[in-house]
């Protein structure tokens, strides 16, 4: 048995490593490999898998819902001493939009990653904030949220793979080296299970999309915030977009997208390539910030023109206890015409850094 002696050494050269420890940055293309890499990437301050989706009950009523599950690292921040120990901050948000009452749930939960309270694993897909989990059983991605009297019971099996945003998964965020994250997304995926509100369960059914991204030091001191589109057309195509917001009201020329046609094949969209016109702006009553409530998508050399409208503005969240962001998350309803057939649609729009700049 080590005495107490050599047990305090060796926790004090732990300590002293933690201070200069150095987190990697996405500067090159990486090889992805799954389901592998839906677990976690310790080695990147940043990590989120984001779950967004449009569920309908055997009654007819239809909600919106968000699950994301957030993994900060902090190692490279913290002084000696025995908090270092406990290097990772883990935070979840959970989200259910009834879009025909227009009523909004939201809850958040943050916890330290020790005793087993918070983690995500490395090499096999689990990531959990308390009883709030995601794991993955063959291919299909289940989902379990708890939070008294409201619930989610879920589970997705994709229908597409992997889709790798802008080049072969780097996707640059900002300029310079290092300003990246590697970003990958299930854009398509079929939903069942159960939702709970009230105590009031019942049987649903849907579609929904998972993003996962990482990386460490994305935006530059120049940058705000980011408009976030994914959408997901009756033709079985789907579409990433966002544009990355300077604190000069321009937009990063970083800025790109992804159009999913219905075989899985992909096209890469620089910020030449689409147009967005915002339609209508909405205040809200709470954070007094104003965003943007409605919009004109284009991709000309697609034929592509779609109007996405929010089901109702009152989906901003207020996340100061874990994330300490203000940001809209809300589903939104497409309507428009793709090459020469009228297309419809779901989908999910995030907008960040109106309320207030972020850093990540």
């Amino acid at each position: 048995m080590l005495s107490r002696k050599w047990i305090a050494l060796g926790l004090v050269a732990v300590l002293l490593l933690s201070t200069s420890f150095r987190y990697q940055r996405a500067l090159d293309r990486r090889e992805f490999f799954f389901p592998n890499d839906h677990s976690a990437h310790p080695d990147y301050s940043t990590e989120w898998w984001y779950y967004t989706g449009h569920l309908e009950t055997e009654s007819g009523k239809r909600y919106g819902y968000q699950v994301t599950f957030f993994r900060i690292g902090l190692r490279d921040r913290q002084e000696t001493g025995a908090a270092a120990l406990f290097t990772d901050l883990y935070m979840a948000h959970f989200v259910l939009s009834d879009k025909d009452a227009e009523t909004f749930i939201f809850r958040e939960r943050v916890n330290r990653g020790y005793e087993g309270k918070a983690g995500a694993n490395v090499g096999h897909y689990r990531v959990w904030n308390e009883d709030w989990r995601v794991v993955l059983e063959g291919k299909t991605h289940v989902i379990t949220v708890k939070d008294g009297k409201h619930s989610l019971q879920l589970r997705l099996t994709p229908t597409k793979p992997p889709v790798l945003h802008g080049d072969n998964g780097l996707s640059r965020k900002g300029q310079g080296a290092g300003r990246a994250s590697y970003y990958y997304s299930l854009t398509r995926i079929k939903t069942e299970g159960v939702v709970q509100i009230n105590r009031r369960a019942e049987k649903v059914q849907g579609l929904s999309w998972m993003d996962h991204e990482f990386g460490s030091d994305q935006l530059g001191k120049d940058q705000i915030g980011w408009d976030w589109f994914s959408l997901q057309l009756n033709n079985e195509t789907e579409l990433m977009l966002y544009l990355m917001r300077r604190r000069d009201g321009t937009v990063d020329p970083v800025s790109s997208g992804t159009l999913v046609y219905k075989d899985g094949t992909t096209r890469k969209l620089s910020l030449d390539a689409y147009n967005i016109r915002v339609l209508e702006q909405w205040t809200s009553p709470q954070s007094r910030a104003t965003y943007p409530m409605g919009w004109k998508v284009r991709i000309p050399t697609e034929k592509l023109e779609l109007e996405v409208l929010p089901f109702f503005a009152q989906q901003e969240i207020n996340a100061r206890k874990s994330t300490r962001v203000t940001y809209w998350e809300g589903s939104v309803r497409i309507r428009g015409t793709m090459g020469d057939g009228e297309v419809r649609g779901l989908g999910y729009v995030e907008l960040t850094g109106y309320a207030e700049g972020l850093r990540f």
